[in-house]
């Protein structure tokens, strides 16, 4: 098209140029998809990984380009940036105030589902044949739960009874434990793999051990200067500088970003008595971010190989399911003489799963290049079902 244009037209093109235009373009479709997921009902999380996928489809369908990649080198950097915002924010919710609130019950109930759940699901992946790694990628990434669709849920219905109470304080926490399970996992994992056991091992307690020191090293300056800032722009300042801060150490040393973020947040959350002003800055300018995780997620899909893991989704979805419940059955069974008021099917109102799962998995496709193709589509559809389906089985819970 540039070649009919006239010549004296100062017209150059580059690949910055077009991943500007193009970042401006995909934040305007997601005004679009807002009032899409509004008239329809749809998620909007799905409608923007479609939009990614139909963006896939474009590259490497009609133009037969196989390896292109959206945004070039700049979707990496975006993706961490998303990360960062969304563990930082979750570590607000580890608060000792919080975690007196929840009490025993919702403590017992999310341990209890994230870890039978995450066991069915990495043990029921290797009974199947698939890889290890495989295996333990899912296994991590299907502790996440997407908080907003249960809350969401929950208001709409008007419920609250002891059952809504307990599943809004499981999906307040259950993301925090959800970046701690996938860390400890990546790290386990990719020391198992290694030919080198004690190398692998210094670099497994380095990537923990670091993310904590990078979180304390950010977090404790952070915690101290909140609040001593006026409202406005010095603390949006401070909130945007945080982010980069963590998500540029992080990849630097080679330590989880996820972990160091969250270690960041409950530190802030927890020895700032106006902690609540950065989370809200942040909170402010997330979305924008949380839009392109979400599209380049859809857009990173390798619509040629995804036939490939049809038979892994569907048994990751029912695995996933069927750990949900059984974990969220014993949980109850362990507590029902105290609480007979529990109905034994609360794991089905912990189904939903949106972007954390996608961002963990986009992750470990960066750690385990190998697998990219195979968990990538594999964790993406699954969370359009589960976002889909999620909602329908909250309310099941809650008229049970």
């Amino acid at each position: 098209m540039i070649d009919y244009l006239p010549s004296w037209l100062p017209i150059e093109v580059h690949q910055t140029t077009l991943s500007i235009i193009l970042m401006g373009v995909i934040l305007s479709v997601s005004i679009f998809s807002d009032a899409l997921a509004r008239r329809t009902r749809v998620p909007r999380i799905s409608i923007l990984v479609l939009v990614g996928v139909g963006i896939a489809f474009v590259q490497q369908v009609c133009l037969a380009d196989q390896d292109a990649r959206l945004l070039d080198g700049i979707s990496e950097p975006l993706i961490k940036i998303a990360l960062v915002m969304v563990a930082f924010l979750l570590g607000n919710e580890l608060t000792m105030e919080r975690l007196r609130v929840t009490g025993p019950l919702i403590l017992v109930i999310s341990l209890f589902v994230i870890a039978v759940g995450g066991f069915m699901v990495g043990a029921g992946l290797l009974m199947l044949g698939f890889p290890l790694v495989v295996a333990i990628s899912l296994a991590a990434v299907s502790v996440a739960t997407d908080p907003a669709a249960v809350s969401e849920t929950v208001r709409e219905s008007g419920d609250t009874s002891l059952r809504a109470r307990v599943l809004l304080g499981i999906v307040a926490i259950d993301d925090a434990w959800g970046i701690v399970v996938f860390g400890l996992s990546m790290v386990v994992l990719g020391w198992v793999l290694s030919s080198n056991g004690q190398l692998a091992l210094l670099h497994a307690l380095w990537e923990l051990g670091g993310a904590i020191i990078i979180g304390a090293v950010i977090g404790l300056p952070a915690a101290w200067l909140t609040g001593r800032l006026r409202p406005g722009e010095p603390t949006q300042v401070e909130a945007i500088s945080l982010i980069l801060l963590l998500a540029g150490f992080s990849s630097l040393l080679g330590v989880s970003a996820l972990l160091a973020s969250m270690v960041a947040g409950t530190l802030v959350a927890n020895l700032s008595s106006h902690h609540t002003r950065s989370f809200r800055e942040i909170e402010l300018i997330e979305w924008p971010f949380i839009v392109f995780l979400f599209v380049l997620s859809g857009a990173s899909i390798d619509l040629y190989n995804v036939g490939n893991a049809i038979g892994l989704t569907v048994a990751y979805i029912i695995l996933r399911l069927v750990g949900r419940v059984f974990g969220g059955f014993l949980a109850v069974l362990f507590i029902r003489a105290e609480y007979k008021k529990l109905p034994r099917n609360i794991g089905l109102g912990l189904t939903p799963q949106a972007g954390i799962a996608i961002g963990m998995a986009l992750l470990a496709a960066v750690q385990f290049p190998e697998i990219r193709d195979t968990i990538v589509p594999v964790v993406i559809v699954s969370t359009i079902v589960f976002e889909l389906i999620g909602p329908m089985l909250v309310r099941r819970v809650l008229n049970s």
